[in-house]
C-alpha cells in the first residue's frame, strides 16, 4: 500500500488525514494548520489531544501542535499565542511517496489580521512524516513594505503514559525564565528534568537535540531554527482550573515547545525566516 492523504471530517471539521505503508499516521487540522494526532508505525499515539477539546472551528484546540504567531504566550499586545492557531488555513501542497507523506498548509494577511497585526505576511507550516519521524518547519515571509517582529511556537502536546515518570535529557546547564518564580532567570543543574509540579519555563539558547524517555519508550526532539525550548505542564491546580482540559489531564501530557521567545525576530520587508522541530520514536 503506498502512502495517502485522505480529505476528512475531523470532529465536524475539515482535516488532512496522513498515511505511510509503513503505518506512519497523522491528523492535521485546516484550522491553525494544527496537527491533532500523530502515530509512527508500530507504535501508538504520541501527542496529547484533551478529550475536552472544543471544535467550533474559532476556539483555540487543546492539545496537538498549535502553531503560535505572531505571538507566543504574553509576550506582546495581541491575545496570548497569537491569531493563527484560530484561522482556518489553506491547503497549498500534498505530496506523497513510496515512504513518506508531506502537506503543507498557508495563511496570508486579510483585513481581520491588519486590524489586529497591521502587517503583511504569509506563513506556511510543512508537515512530513516518515518512518518513525515527524518534521514541522514554519515558514514566515515579510510580503509587506516594512520590516515587523514577531515570537512564535510550535507548542507541542506530548502525550506521556504517566507525566511523574518521564525524563528530559538535554538541557543541563541552559539558562531559563520560571514563569511559576516571577520569572527568574535560573540555570538548569539537573542531569535530568522531572516534573514534579507546575513547570512553565523559557530555555535559552537550546543547541542540541532532547530526549523524552518514558519506562517503556523514548522520543527524540529536535529544534533547528527555534533558539528556545518551552516546557509546560498546568499540574494540579491550574489543569482543575482550565475548562477543556480534565481534572487529570495535567498526568497524560507533557508541552516539549520548540520556540522564539527571549528575543523575538526582526523580519525586514521581503525577507523570510524559517523553524522546524523534528521528533523521532526511539
Amino acid at each position: 500500500m503506498a502512502a495517502k492523504i485522505e480529505h476528512i471530517d475531523h470532529h465536524g471539521q475539515p482535516a488532512l488525514h496522513l498515511a505511510t505503508a509503513a503505518g506512519a499516521r497523522a491528523v492535521v487540522a485546516l484550522q491553525g494548520a494544527q496537527v491533532l494526532s500523530w502515530s509512527p508505525p508500530g507504535g501508538g499515539e504520541r501527542l496529547y489531544l484533551s478529550p475536552r477539546a472544543v471544535f467550533d472551528g474559532s476556539t483555540p484546540i487543546r492539545g496537538g501542535i498549535p502553531v503560535c504567531f505572531p505571538q507566543f504566550a504574553d509576550l506582546g499586545p495581541l491575545t496570548a499565542h497569537g491569531f493563527a492557531r484560530t484561522l482556518r488555513w489553506t491547503l497549498a501542497t500534498e505530496r506523497t511517496g513510496d515512504d513518506f507523506a508531506l502537506v503543507s498548509l498557508r495563511l496570508v494577511d486579510d483585513d481581520a489580521t491588519r486590524a489586529v497585526w497591521p502587517h503583511g505576511f504569509a506563513a506556511e507550516l510543512s508537515v512530513l512524516i516518515e518512518d518513525s519521524r515527524l518534521d514541522l518547519e514554519l515558514e514566515i515571509d515579510n510580503t509587506g513594505g516594512e520590516a515587523f517582529d514577531f515570537t512564535a511556537a510550535l507548542h507541542t502536546y506530548l502525550g506521556v503514559r504517566e507525566v511523574e515518570e518521564s525524563r528530559i535529557e538535554g538541557l543541563h546547564g541552559f539558562e531559563y525564565r520560571d514563569k511559576t518564580d516571577a520569572n527568574r532567570i535560573r540555570r538548569d543543574s539537573g542531569d535530568v528534568l522531572v516534573i514534579e509540579a507546575e513547570t512553565d519555563r523559557v530555555y535559552h539558547d537550546v543547541n542540541r537535540p532532547l530526549l523524552l524517555r518514558e519506562y517503556d519508550r523514548s522520543l527524540g526532539i529536535n529544534g533547528d531554527g527555534f533558539p528556545d525550548v518551552v516546557v509546560w505542564n498546568p499540574w494540579v491546580e491550574r489543569s482543575a482550573a482550565i475548562a477543556d482540559l480534565p481534572d487529570d489531564g495535567f498526568r497524560r501530557m507533557l508541552c516539549i515547545e520548540a520556540a522564539v521567545a527571549r528575543q523575538p525576530v526582526r523580519l525586514p520587508a521581503g525577507e523570510s525566516w524559517w523553524g522546524r522541530q523534528t521528533l523521532v520514536a526511539l
